[in-house]
């Protein structure tokens, strides 16, 4: 191997967690291809496996939520090799995979060896013999349940067992069924009220600020694939079905940067009712033709950040970013513990060795100075801003801060007067026991900013490679939108999720007011379910008293053929006016299509982790069976991973119904 090959692998190494055997950042470099995914059994994440390639020193272990990720070099643009995956108390798999580009996601699924227990009963035994046979076939059920549950997975119980279940009241978990949570828990999550049904006689407007935020999702998808339900507050509807690209329709050429998509449909949980979605989708950008960035890199290196899923994963993220930057664009970074120091100045994207080596150098300690690091970034941002480039502070943190301003109020307040300093703010959440979900929404809603739970590395090339345009590059800010329905035609409705983005009805026009960005590339979905005139009012409404100068609808002088007006408005990413963009809703139902097929998916998927009211008849299967059939066009996975969370979500919804322990002798 040349030296500078053998070089660049070595410290490549350096890079890397436990959970990976090579850097990601040089694949291209080497000609090699990152292979990962899950390996899974009967829909349970399997921890330990080793996954390798047949014929070659290249391995990994699957994670304690069944993923991994290796970097396999390749003998030209396509390759051809065997992966396989062992784990003590499953049947080895082997897979042919095909080495093309520079990623591909592999799902490995395990046929666990499980031995068969014989039912044994007692019948007409002294008391004594029957407690001793029970005793012990309770015994070897115990050494089964242990030896699954040491990898994080919880195997099929023979059919012969399956009257041992015991009883299950959500708050003792029997081992190797449902993951406890870790001891000390300290997640902090906001309390969110779900929205009503509003009357249309009484709020005929409903305003709100877009969200492009996808944190939930990942979120809730490292609590189920850890064998729990995610706390209801942690599950935010909307961030759920953003999480997903449809194929709305792009921007016409011209200078609005957003596309207005409507359409009604039957509600899948209550087909008296409509459902209304509305998608903005935000034009294109190719990221080599995009302005210069001028990127800085906040990192969190206090003690809280120490262990796999923490900063090694932060460095592993931010490399993967690395690795797309140009010459044009510019790094530094700023990191923080018990204070805030700069740990390499602003450097061209060019010298990725000298960017890799400063993020390698990262290591976790101390106490956690997030406002002063926060002020230092900026500072950063500000000494090499941009005109007319992508001035952004990237924060990686799990939001525990507890040194000098950690509240907060306090926080908001300090972001909110540097972001009029034009740059914008990205928060990339990681780890868990401790994470507080409800400070960094706070903050990436205060900064003109996004915010993403990064669980793994497939999850931060979604975010920093793939949708690196969505993520970086903001086409529209302060998005906000008014819905108006017509009271002649609209009874009632509600909006799905977003409980945390409505706005005044004055706010609407308001400039000062601040509202969501919307990077490129980016469709945000919004969700109304209606109640019309002429269907059976089956929903609760808030009573209110008669209104002494509301106009009946009939003497409404709206068109009746429109069920509603949509109004949006936004600023370019630079300017401090608004503009207006308009598009009335006629109220045609249709035949929903693949896009509403599947947010509706998603959206039921989200009421039912919250155990909403407002869910009516809906069911695990029926979310199930209603995602299968809008999966379409699947590239990358992301839909087919939603169907396996929704099954694991409907196993682990399943109530243990109790029943004796059976022995024969």
């Amino acid at each position: 191997m040349p030296s500078t090959l053998r070089t660049g692998a070595l410290f490549a190494l350096t890079l890397v967690s436990t959970l990976f055997d090579h850097s990601v950042v040089e694949a291209r470099r080497l000609d090699s291809t990152v292979v990962a995914g899950r390996v899974t059994s009967n829909g349970r994440a399997v921890s330990g496996a080793t996954v390798s390639v047949a014929g070659r020193a290249t391995s990994t272990i699957s994670a304690s939520d069944g993923r991994y990720a290796l970097t396999v070099s390749r003998a030209g643009q396509r390759d051809r090799v065997t992966l396989i995956a062992r784990r003590i108390g499953f049947l080895p798999s082997q897979r042919a995979v095909d080495l093309v580009g520079d990623s591909i996601r592999v799902d490995i699924a395990l046929a666990p060896a499980t031995t068969q227990l014989e039912e044994v009963v007692v019948q007409n035994a002294p008391q004594s013999r029957q407690d001793a046979s029970r005793a012990a076939a309770e015994s070897r059920r115990r050494e089964l349940t242990d030896a699954t549950a040491s990898v994080g997975y919880a195997a099929p119980m023979p059919a012969t067992m399956a009257k041992t279940r015991v009883p299950f009241d959500g708050s003792t978990v029997p081992r190797g069924i449902r993951r406890a949570r870790e001891p000390g828990n300290t997640e902090a999550y906001d309390h969110i009220d779900e929205n009503p049904f509003r009357p249309v006689s009484v709020a005929p407007l409903s305003t709100f600020s877009v969200d492009v935020d996808r944190a939930s999702y990942a979120n809730v998808r490292r609590f189920l694939n850890q064998g729990t339900l995610p706390p209801k507050d942690a599950v935010r509807i909307e961030e759920l079905v953003n999480y997903f690209p449809y194929g709305d329709a792009t921007p016409a050429s011209g200078d609005v940067p957003l596309r207005i998509t409507t359409e009604i449909a039957a509600a899948p949980w209550n087909t008296r009712h409509d459902l209304l979605r509305i998608a903005l989708r935000a034009r294109e950008v190719d990221m080599r033709e995009a302005p210069p960035a001028n990127l800085v890199f906040l990192v969190d290196v206090s003690g809280s950040m120490q262990g796999p899923g923490r900063l090694p994963l932060v460095k592993q993220s931010l490399a993967l970013l690395v690795n797309e930057l140009r010459e044009q664009d510019h790094v530094a970074i700023v990191v923080y513990a018990g204070a805030a120091g700069l740990a390499l100045p602003s450097t061209p994207g060019s010298d990725k060795q000298r960017i890799l080596a400063a993020l390698d150098g990262l290591e976790a300690g101390g106490s956690t100075a997030g406002g002063a690091g926060i002020r230092l970034a900026y500072d950063v941002v500000r000494r090499n801003f941009v005109r007319g480039g992508n001035n952004r502070v990237i924060l990686c943190t799990d939001g525990d801060f507890n040194v000098g301003a950690s509240s907060d109020g306090a926080l908001v307040d300090l972001i909110e007067q540097r972001r009029t300093e034009g740059a914008f703010l990205t928060i990339l959440g990681f780890g868990m026991g401790n994470y507080k979900d409800s400070k960094m929404e706070k903050l990436s809603n205060a900064g003109n900013g996004n915010y993403g739970y990064i669980d793994d590395l497939l999850e931060a090339r979604k975010m920093l490679v793939k949708e690196m345009g969505g993520t970086l590059v903001t086409v529209a800010k302060d998005v906000k939108l008014q819905v108006e329905f017509n009271p002649a035609r609209v009874r009632a409705y509600r909006l799905l999720g977003y409980e945390d983005r409505l706005l005044r009805d004055e706010d609407f026009a308001n400039d000062a007011k601040d509202a969501g960005e919307i990077g490129a590339g980016h469709v945000v979905t919004a969700l109304y379910e209606i109640v019309r005139t002429d269907a059976p009012l089956d929903v609760s409404l808030p009573e209110t008293s008669a209104l002494r100068y509301q106009r009946p609808p009939e003497s409404v002088s709206a068109p009746r053929d429109e069920l509603l007006h949509v109004a949006m408005r936004y600023k370019e990413p630079d300017g401090e006016r608004s503009r207006l963009v308009t598009h009335p809703v006629l109220a045609r139902r249709g035949a929903p299509s693949e896009s509403m097929r599947f947010a509706s998916a998603v959206a039921g998927f989200g009421m039912l982790l919250r155990g909403s009211k407002n869910a009516g008849s809906l069911t695990w299967p029926q979310v199930v069976e209603l995602a299968r059939g809008a999966r379409g066009d699947d590239r990358d996975g992301y839909r087919a991973d939603f169907i396996r969370l929704a099954e694991l979500a409907s196993e682990i919804s399943k109530p243990l119904a109790a029943a004796p322990l059976r022995v024969r002798d």
